[in-house]
Order: C-alpha cells, then structure tokens, then sequence
C-alpha cells in the first residue's frame, strides 16, 4: 500500500486505507469473525472489568486482502445517524477499541514504492472518524450533512496530527495490565482515545455514555467469542 496523502481525498499520517467513512458517514457493515481470524497482530477490547455486551465491527483490508486494522464494539450497538434530538443517543453507553499493528515507513516487495507507516496518530484518527460515523446533528437534511461531515473530517484529521497539541490532554490506563499513556480529548459527541500497547499495536477507542476514565485494555483472548 502506498503512503497516502490528503491530496487524494485519502487519510492522513498513517491511516491505513479503509479508514475512511463512506459518503453517508456510515461505516461498512460488521463483519464475521473469519476476518478478525486472518489478522496477523492481536486484537484488543476492554479488560475483563468490563461485564457488558461485545461485539465485532468492522475489518478494513489492503489490496493484497491483508488486515490492516478493525474495530470491536462494547456495551450499546449505537445508532448510526441518530435522528431524534438527544432521545436515543443520550442513553447510548458504548466504547469501541481500535486495534491497528505498528509499522515503520519501508520499501514495498517490488521495490517500486514506500508502503504507509502507522502510528499513534493514525490510531487517534481512526478513532475520530469512527465516532463521527456514529454522529449527526438532528434535523439536519442531507446537503447539510455531507458538508458536516467534511467539516468535521478535517477537525479530526488535523486534531490527529497535533497529539502534543492543546486539545489533548494525557492520561493513564492499564494495557495488558500495564500503566499506559494516552492521549485524550473529549467533544460534544464523546471521547477519543489513542496510545500504543507493547505487544506493537496502537490502539485507538471511542465512546459515550461511559466515561474513559475507569477503562482498561487487554488482548482479546478468544475473538471468535466476540460474534
């Protein structure tokens, strides 16, 4: 995979291909385990603390049909394109781990290209763009929504890049069992998350209605119990 630009209408520093929200801002349909199976890095959710529902999401695949990240829900399965002005997304109570392998900037096989670094960055835009596949605004008809969302996309990516910015804030929750810093942001949709566990992933998660602050994180041990 080539590294992409914002050129191209694609996703910045790193996001991998795929990460990006459809026309609509509605995300691809969930999907089966069998491609949860075929990755080659471990998948990460919340911690054994957590006793709610869980429940897989998205994959998204290279060319080649290799697994470049996807997505594991926790608690409500939120409304994609909540209607009703504050009614069914107030009672929402979700967070989604993103699970993403860290990979350096390197040469392609052929040798004709570079292929796409990831990063913590890439982590906290997969997560910004995730939550806003799960955000209208109420009563707002479909022109409006399509320049919202373009709107809000580029916040989100720009937000990405600037970590160390002043609209993040740092804090520490347990990876694997580990005390690990995140980045953390909160919005009038929810909150963003983004870090890096030691086993190589990056770890990206959004939610609202649960508050960030009580989660920890750790491999998932059986994802096919997740379906």
């Amino acid at each position: 995979m080539e590294t992409t630009s914002r050129v191209t209408g694609q996703s910045p520093q790193g996001a991998p291909e795929g990460a990006k929200a459809t026309a609509e801002g509605v995300p691809a349909a969930r999907r089966t385990v069998d491609g949860f199976l075929r990755a080659p890095f471990p998948w990460y959710g919340l911690d054994e603390a957590f006793t709610g529902p869980r429940w897989l999401m998205q994959v998204a695949l290279a060319a080649d049909g290799t697994v470049q990240h996807g997505s594991i829900g926790h608690g409500d399965e939120p409304s994609i394109r909540p209607e009703a002005a504050g009614a069914t997304a107030d009672r929402e109570r979700f967070a989604v781990v993103v699970s993403i392998p860290a990979n350096p900037v390197r040469r392609s096989g052929d040798g004709t290209g570079v292929l796409e670094a990831t990063s913590v960055s890439s982590a906290a835009w997969l997560a910004g763009s995730g939550l806003l596949s799960f955000t209208w605004p109420a009563q707002m008809d479909h022109v409006l929504r399509g320049d919202w969302l373009d709107q809000q996309t580029e916040t989100a990516w720009e937000l990405a890049d600037d970590l160390d910015g002043s609209d993040w804030s740092t804090l520490s929750l347990p990876v694997d069992g580990v005390p690990t810093d995140f980045h953390y942001r909160e919005s009038a949709f929810g909150w963003v998350l983004a870090g890096s566990a030691q086993s190589g992933v990056h770890l990206g998660a959004y939610g609202r209605g649960l508050s960030a602050y009580g989660l920890g994180f750790s491999v998932v041990k059986d994802i096919a119990s997740y379906e």
